[in-house]
């Protein structure tokens, strides 16, 4: 009876994560057309619907397998995948409804996409299987310590993708000031004017500033975003990293161990805090910023998955069997 139930519910939890995928192919699909079309709002809201659906299943699915476990679902890189998932889509709707903005959406749901699809269709069937927990993760710590880690590193994801985002937007334009990019502009009309002697320059020149203008306050737009939601991460991330510490102490007898995993945290902690230190202090702005945060995403994916495909260390059971 209990062997059915059990295969029941993991049943129920594949079609959940089998619906989410879907789904967040259809969002992908929804929020690119939405920036496409900026004239069709109704892709945009329709995008933030699919994302909510999305993450309650995921959500269930997750809480399924916690109930039919018995431990907090973060014990193996399966577990972790569908929770960072979870993750992404939280922070994305948490600042959607924060910000009004579609683009968090245009660039977070490839990623989430990328996620789940990985984990369902490349991990064996062996890795997606619950195990029984090894005496190291029997602790009230999985759930502090992991979750933290793993809603840090989501926002810092989206962060990070905002950054290069606003990379890809400028092209290495700098942005010092609005007059700047008017010169910018005025110096092409000058240009086309040459070229072109019948066009009529009041016009161009008029309509050139205009959308530097709106290209301007569009990055601006996306740099201050990218740098509210790293701060918001940084935190995150520093909690995270001291509750491990007072977790290592217990399991292990000693608060830092210099294991690749910690090690990779620390440097993602300190690309982070030059990030944050380089904005309060206004010793960077614009293009150099955001390349720090870019490598920062880097960096976050090498400390969450490189580690552990990589190298040897005491974060290694239950990743890879």
């Amino acid at each position: 009876m209990y062997l059915r139930i059990y295969m029941n519910w993991n049943s129920i939890e594949n079609n959940l994560i089998n619906v989410s995928f879907a789904l967040l192919l259809i969002t992908l699909i929804t929020y690119w057309i939405n920036i496409a079309f900026t004239n069709l709002p109704f892709f945009g809201q329709l995008g933030s619907i699919l994302t909510i659906c999305i993450n309650l299943c995921i959500g269930c699915a997750l809480l399924l397998r916690w109930i039919n476990n018995g431990y907090f679902p973060l014990s193996n890189l399966y577990e972790s995948l569908i929770f960072l998932t979870w993750g992404l889509t939280t922070v994305h709707l948490i600042l959607e409804y924060k910000n009004k903005s579609r683009l968090i959406g245009a660039i977070n749901i490839p990623v989430a996409l990328f996620i789940i699809a990985f984990a369902s269709l490349s991990l064996s069937r062996d890795m997606q299987k619950a195990a029984p927990l090894v005496p190291a993760l029997r602790s009230n710590w999985l759930m502090m310590h992991v979750s933290i880690m793993m809603i840090s590193y989501a926002t810092l994801i989206i962060g990070s993708l905002l950054s290069i985002l606003f990379l890809i937007i400028s092209k290495g334009k700098s942005m010092h000031s609005q007059r700047s990019s008017t010169g910018y502009a005025v110096k092409n009309l000058e240009i086309i004017y040459n070229r072109e002697n019948t066009m009529n320059i009041n016009n161009i020149q008029n309509g050139n500033i205009a959308v530097e203008n709106n290209r301007m306050n569009l990055l601006q737009s996306i740099d201050n975003l990218s740098y509210r939601i790293i701060g918001l991460g940084f935190p995150l991330l520093t909690i995270g990293i001291i509750a491990g510490a007072v977790w290592a102490n217990e399991a292990w007898g000693s608060y830092w161990s210099w294991d690749p995993k910690e090690t990779w945290a620390l440097i993602t902690w300190l690309v982070f805090a030059a990030y944050l230190h380089s904005r309060l202090t206004k010793s960077w702005q614009g293009k150099k910023p955001a390349i720090l945060a870019s490598i920062g995403f880097v960096v976050v994916w090498i400390c969450y998955l490189g580690v552990n495909f990589l190298g040897k260390g005491l974060h290694n059971y239950g990743w890879i069997l």
